[in-house]
């Protein structure tokens, strides 16, 4: 263990319930404590997603987003309030974690990534998650993310449900399978105009809580080891039947 490593007394109380699950331990949190993730968007799903890494104890997180915080975002997005509103997300994020947890190194990129920035950005991390609110956003991600072989966390929200799952199209199942890619799940992405956005359909605030939450679940999961990531399995969530179901998807000729 480096110096860089080791824990302070302030930490090991700040992570004390984690060190005492067996899943995750001393050795799990400093996994997290050296982990790299990128977050694409620093909206609805982003937000729990940064604050629960960010009280993990993730020891870098990178911010993306080009949006400012807008009177509208404060009904679901809740890493910002009311006295953020027309500040960078990026900025009013990362003045957040930093309340959370002093401990975290945030990284911000107040940009719309591409395919380019995406993968030079994407080399100095771990682990992608993919919090955006567009098709395009969510299939670049996918690509970079594959080419790059980086795990990737990606979820959608709209009205009253919403979904997560987990690709490592670069790696091996159990059995010796290679895993899905993003393409195996959605093929193509629907026509424009077809699927309304949030501003246009609604979205109820604690949906994007309950999906960004699993997704960060997710994230800590493949970092420390603990139990069996979301490969190949899509989780569906619907809110007002309180309902949760998951699909089997496989990687295609």
């Amino acid at each position: 263990m480096t110096d860089s490593e080791a824990f302070s007394a302030e930490e090991i109380e700040r992570y004390a319930r984690h060190i005492v699950l067996p899943e995750i331990g001393g050795a799990g949190q400093q996994a997290l404590k050296r982990a790299r993730v990128l977050v694409i968007g620093a909206g609805g799903l982003g937000s729990p997603v940064l604050a629960y890494l960010a009280a993990a104890g993730v020891g870098t997180l990178g911010i993306a987003d080009d949006d400012g915080v807008s009177l509208s975002n404060l009904q679901r997005q809740v890493i910002h309030d009311s006295g953020t509103v027309g500040a960078e997300k990026t900025e009013s994020a990362a003045r957040a974690i930093a309340r959370i947890n002093p401990h975290v190194i945030c990284r911000r990129y107040q940009e719309r990534l591409d395919a380019t920035t995406t993968g030079e950005i994407l080399s100095g991390f771990d682990l992608l998650v993919d919090g955006s609110d567009n098709f395009d956003t969510r299939y670049m991600a996918a690509d970079a993310a594959e080419r790059a072989e980086v795990p990737l966390v990606t979820g959608a929200v709209g009205r009253f449900d919403g979904s997560v799952t987990v690709l490592k199209p670069f790696a091996f199942d159990g059995d010796g399978r290679q895993n899905p890619r993003y393409r195996d799940l959605y093929p193509a992405p629907p026509p424009p105009g077809l699927v309304p956005s949030c501003a246009e359909a609604g979205i109820v605030g604690p949906v994007t809580g309950v999906i960004g939450t699993l997704m960060a679940m997710e994230v800590i999961k493949l970092i420390t080891g603990a139990g069996d990531p979301l490969v190949g399995r899509l989780l569906l969530y619907d809110g007002l039947s309180a309902r949760f179901e998951t699909i089997a998807y496989a990687r295609k000729a």
